[in-house]
C-alpha cells in the first residue's frame, strides 16, 4: 500500500474530533509517564487491518517526536509480534514493516523496527523495548501476555491490537480452538470477556475504535507527575571489578552481586553455602547473577585450574537474561569465549578455562561442577531441589515471590526451612524489590499482576475458622466458571488460585485461560460453612465417551484432543470400553497450606467421586509426578495405579502416575484386568526401563492390593533350587549361586500379596536386589546402609517368604 492510501484511510479516523482530543491528553500523558518512569497501553480494536496499522504508526511517529524532547539521544527500540498464519496478520506487519520506516513517517535513524512470530518471542525476554505491539486479533494466550508486557520500559507504551470490541469475546482464538475436544466440540467464551474488563477497569490503558476513531475509555491518570530518582551505590570494598558492578541498574542488583561475592566466592570447607535470592517479576534477580557469576569465575580462576558453573531452569528460555548478562559481563572483562546456541537459546559460554553451561535439573545432579544456579527454583519438586543442594557445595536459587512460578509451600517450608535448620548449610537470602524498567508504582504492572492472578493469596483463616474445620462444618461447592471470571466472584477465584500457586509448581497464565473457556473443565471447592473461606480446590476434565471411529484412530497411535487418561489406557492395555467410559480426570487437588493433614483433601476426593456417580461417570483418575507421598495419597483413597511413563520427565525427574477409581461394576472388572496387566509389565521392566525407580515406591505398589496367584505358577522352583535356597537360608551358599531361586521366591511372593509380611527395609532391599538387578554397592546407595547389612537382611526376607510359600 502506498503512503497516500493510507492517509486516505486515516482521515476518516484521524481527522475526528474525539481522535484529535485523544491524542492530546494522550501526548500530556506520556509526558508524565515518561518522568515517572511508567507505562502506557494503547488498545487499537477495529475491523479495518489497515486502518489498525495506520493509527499505530501515526501514534508511534507522534511518540517519538515526544520522546526526542524528553531523551535527546539513542535510539527507540520497537518490536511487533503477530501470527503469520493469518493474512490479515500478515497484511498489518507488511504495512507496519514498509511504512514504518518511510520518512514521512518516522525516521530509520531513531528507532529500530524488529517483527516476530509469537512462536520465538521468548528471545525478546530479558531485553528492554521502547515499544511493543501486539497483535492479539486472531489470538489472545494468557502465557503471551504475561511473557512480553514485562519488556517494555518506563516512559514506554504498549500497543495491543483487537477484534472489534463488542464481537472480541466470541472471536474464534487458535488458544480457545485447543481447548476443545470431541465430546465438547464449542469453547467458552469467558477469558476474553474477563481480560476486556480488566483493560476498561486500570488506569494508564486507553482503548479506540480504530475503525471510527472513538475513544471508548480513556487512561489519563491525574494529577502532577512524581520524578522517580534511581541512586546506585557500589561498594567500596569490593573484590569484583567495579566495572562489572557498573552493569547493575537498581541497588538490589548491586546488593546482589556483592552477596554472592561475599558468600560464594570463599571457599565452603565443609559446609554448603546457598544464597537464595526473591522478587515478583521484572525485578531483574537473574540478570544480576548473571553479572556476579563472571566476577564469581575471575575470582575462582585464582586457586583453579579450571571452573565450571551450571546453571538451570523447567526451560532454557528461563535462564536467556542470565545467559545475556553474563555475556555483557565477560565482554566487559574483556575474557575470550565462545557461544553455544540451540533453537535459539544461548545455553554455553565457553571459554579456554571456564564455562557457564544450561542443563536440564535432573541432569544437573549428575555433573561435576562448581556452581550450580537454579532459576526460578520454586518451579522444581523440592526431593530434585534437596538432590542439588546436597551434591553441591556453592549453590544460588532464584525464585519469584508472586506469579505462577511463585515460592510456594514446598519451596518455602519444605526446602528453605530445610536449608535453614541444617547445621552444615550457611543459606544467605535476599529479596528485591525495584523493578529494572519501570516505576514500582507502573499502573501496567498492577493491570498485569491483577488480570492474570499474579499477586493471588488464598484466604487468611483464623483459630475460629481452624475449629470449624476441626468440627467438620464444610461445604462441597461446584463452582461456574461464568460466576468465577464475573466481577462477583473475582474474589472466590483469587482464593482458589491462591491455593494452587502455593500448592503447585508449573503453574502458568493459560491455567487460568483454560479454566476459563475449557468446556470439559470445571472446578470444585471445600469452604468453611460459617465464615465461606475456601480451604480446598480441585479442577476436573471430562474425558471418554469416544465413538469408535476415535478409539480406532487411538489404537493405532493417534492423538485426541483433551482425553489424556483413555489415551494412556487404551493404547498400554488395548481394550475398546476403556473408551467408552466416561469420567473426570482430576487436573490438580490442593489444600489450603495452613490446614494441610486435617482431612480436607480426602473429604474432597470423596465428594468429586460421589458427585462423578450421580452423574453417571464410570470413573475418576489422576496424573501426576509420582512420589511415595502422592501415590500413598491416592491409594489410600481407593485408586489403582494404572500406568508409569516409559522415562523421567527431564525437567522434575520424576516418571509420571496415572491412577483410576472405578466407579460400577463394570469398570471394577475392567481396572482389575489392568491391574494385572500393569503389573506384569512393571515387574517385567523393572531390571531394565525403571531400574532408577525408587524401592519404597515400587514396595508401596506391590503392597496396595496386588493378588494374583495364577501368574505366581510360572514361578514354582524345581527340587534343584529348593536345595540351594535351603543351604543358603542355612548361610552355606551365597546370593550370587542362588539367584534364580530366591528370585523366583521374591516374584512368587509379591503376585502372591505376600510381600506386605517384609518390613519396608525388607521389601525395599528385595526389590532392589531381586527385581530391580542393583549389585550390592548400588543397593547400598540407594538404601543408606552398608552392603554387608543389605546381604543379611536379604537373606533374612527370604526366610520369612520361604515359611509362606
Amino acid at each position: 500500500m502506498k503512503y497516500k492510501e493510507l492517509q486516505e484511510k486515516l482521515k476518516e479516523v484521524a481527522s475526528t474530533r474525539e481522535y484529535r482530543l485523544f491524542l492530546k491528553n494522550f501526548l500530556s500523558d506520556i509526558e508524565k509517564a515518561y518522568v515517572s518512569n511508567e507505562r502506557r497501553l494503547v488498545v487499537l480494536c477495529g475491523s479495518d487491518s489497515v486502518k489498525v496499522a495506520g493509527l499505530t504508526i501515526d501514534l508511534i511517529r507522534r511518540y517519538v517526536r515526544k520522546l526526542r524532547k524528553l531523551r535527546r539521544s539513542a535510539k527507540l527500540s520497537i518490536i511487533h509480534v503477530f501470527h503469520d498464519e493469518f493474512p490479515d496478520a500478515r497484511l498489518r506487519a507488511t504495512l507496519i514493516r514498509d511504512l514504518m520506516l518511510s520518512k514521512k513517517l518516522v525516521d530509520a535513524r531513531e528507532v529500530t523496527v524488529e517483527q516476530t512470530v509469537y512462536e520465538t518471542s521468548k528471545k525478546y525476554l530479558g531485553t528492554t523495548q521502547d515499544v511493543l505491539i501486539l497483535d492479539l486479533t486472531n489470538d489472545l494466550k494468557p502465557n503471551d501476555v504475561g511473557r512480553l508486557i514485562g519488556v517494555v520500559r518506563g516512559g514506554g507504551i504498549i500497543v495491543v491490537w483487537g477484534p472489534q470490541l463488542e464481537s472480541w469475546d466470541a472471536a474464534k482464538t487458535v488458544f480457545k480452538s485447543n481447548l476443545v475436544t470431541p465430546r465438547h466440540p464449542e469453547p467458552r467464551n469467558i477469558f476474553i470477556r474477563y481480560f476486556v474488563r480488566k483493560l476498561m477497569k486500570h488506569e494508564g490503558i486507553y482503548v479506540i475504535d480504530a475503525d471510527t476513531g472513538k475513544l471508548i475509555k480513556s487512561g489519563h491518570i491525574t494529577g502532577s507527575a512524581k520524578k522517580e530518582v534511581r541512586s546506585i551505590k557500589i561498594p567500596e570494598n569490593s573484590i569484583f571489578p567495579r566495572s562489572l558492578y557498573e552493569l547493575a541498574l537498581t541497588q538490589d542488583q548491586v546488593n546482589v552481586i556483592k552477596l554472592i561475592e561475599d558468600n560464594v566466592v570463599p571457599k565452603p570447607g565443609s559446609k554448603h553455602v546457598a544464597v537464595v535470592i526473591t522478587s515478583d517479576r521484572g525485578r531483574g534477580k537473574s540478570s544480576a547473577i548473571g553479572i556476579a557469576l563472571v566476577g564469581l569465575i575471575k575470582e575462582l580462576l585464582k586457586f583453579k585450574n579450571r571452573v565450571r558453573v551450571a546453571v538451570t531452569a523447567s526451560d532454557p528460555s528461563a535462564v536467556q537474561s542470565l545467559m545475556m548478562l553474563a555475556e555483557k559481563g565477560l565482554n566487559t572483562l574483556e575474557l575470550n569465549y565462545k557461544k553455544v546456541v540451540r533453537e535459539g537459546d544461548l545455553i554455553e559460554l565457553k571459554g579456554d578455562r571456564f564455562s557457564i553451561e544450561y542443563w536440564e535439573p535432573y541432569t544437573v545432579t549428575k555433573l561435576k561442577v562448581d556452581v550450580v544456579v537454579v532459576d526460578e527454583a520454586a518451579g522444581l519438586p523440592v526431593p530434585l531441589l534437596h538432590t542439588i543442594w546436597r551434591n553441591f557445595n556453592r549453590t544460588i536459587y532464584a525464585t519469584t515471590i508472586h506469579g505462577y512460578e511463585g515460592a510456594g509451600r514446598g519451596f518455602s517450608v519444605r526446602f528453605l526451612k530445610r536449608l535453614r535448620e541444617d547445621p552444615k548449610t550457611l543459606m544467605v537470602t535476599y529479596e528485591m524489590r525495584e523493578p529494572i524498567r519501570y516505576s514500582i508504582n507502573d499502573p501496567i504492572e498492577r493491570f498485569q499482576f491483577d488480570t492474570l492472578l499474579l499477586d493471588a493469596e488464598p484466604d487468611n483463616l483464623t483459630d475460629e475458622d481452624i475449629e470449624e474445620i476441626k468440627k467438620g462444618n464444610l461445604e462441597y461447592v461446584a463452582y461456574e466458571p461464568e460466576y468465577l471470571f464475573s466481577e462477583a466472584g473475582e474474589k472466590e477465584l483469587r482464593s482458589l488460585f491462591g491455593i494452587y500457586v502455593l500448592a503447585h509448581y508449573r503453574n502458568e497464565p493459560d491455567d487460568l485461560g483454560r479454566l476459563a473457556d475449557a468446556p470439559h473443565h470445571s472446578m470444585r471447592a471445600v469452604r468453611i460453612r460459617s465464615s465461606g473461606k475456601i480451604v480446598g480446590a480441585a479442577q476436573l476434565a471430562e474425558e471418554g465417551g469416544l465413538s469408535d471411529d476415535l478409539i480406532d484412530e487411538l489404537l493405532v497411535g493417534g492423538k485426541i484432543p483433551g482425553n489424556i487418561i483413555p489415551d494412556r489406557l487404551l493404547k498400554y492395555f488395548r481394550l475398546r470400553e476403556l473408551g467408552r467410559g466416561v469420567g473426570w480426570r482430576i487436573v490438580r487437588i490442593a489444600v489450603h497450606i495452613d490446614v494441610q493433614g486435617m482431612g480436607i483433601g480426602s473429604f474432597l476426593l470423596n465428594e468429586v467421586i460421589n458427585e462423578a456417580i450421580k452423574r453417571g461417570y464410570s470413573w475418576v483418575g489422576a496424573g501426576f509426578g509420582l512420589s511415595k507421598e502422592l501415590l500413598s495419597f491416592w491409594l489410600k483413597n481407593g485408586f489403582k495405579l494404572l500406568h508409569l511413563s516409559p522415562d523421567r520427565n527431564p525437567v522434575s525427574g520424576e516418571y509420571t502416575a496415572l491412577v483410576v477409581k472405578p466407579l460400577n461394576s463394570e469398570w471394577v472388572s475392567l481396572i482389575d484386568s489392568c491391574v494385572k496387566d500393569f503389573m506384569v509389565r512393571l515387574i517385567g521392566s523393572l531390571h531394565s526401563v525403571y531400574r532408577d525407580l525408587e524401592s519404597d515406591v515400587i514396595y508401596l505398589v506391590f503392597k496396595s492390593g496386588v493378588n494374583f496367584p495364577e501368574l505366581s505358577e510360572r514361578f514354582r522352583l524345581t527340587e534343584a533350587q529348593k536345595e540351594r535356597l535351603k543351604l543358603y537360608l542355612e548361610g552355606l551358599m551365597t546370593y550370587e549361586s542362588v539367584a534364580d531361586a530366591v528370585n523366583f521366591s521374591v516374584l512368587k511372593s509379591v503376585f502372591e500379596g505376600k510381600i506386605s509380611v517384609l518390613t519396608p527395609l525388607e521389601g525395599q532391599t528385595c526389590i532392589a536386589r531381586c527385581l530391580k538387578g542393583l549389585n550390592w554397592e548400588e543397593l547400598s546407595q540407594e538404601l543408606n546402609y552398608p552392603p554387608s547389612k543389605a546381604a543379611s537382611i536379604l537373606r533374612k526376607a527370604v526366610e520369612k517368604l520361604s515359611d509362606l510359600l
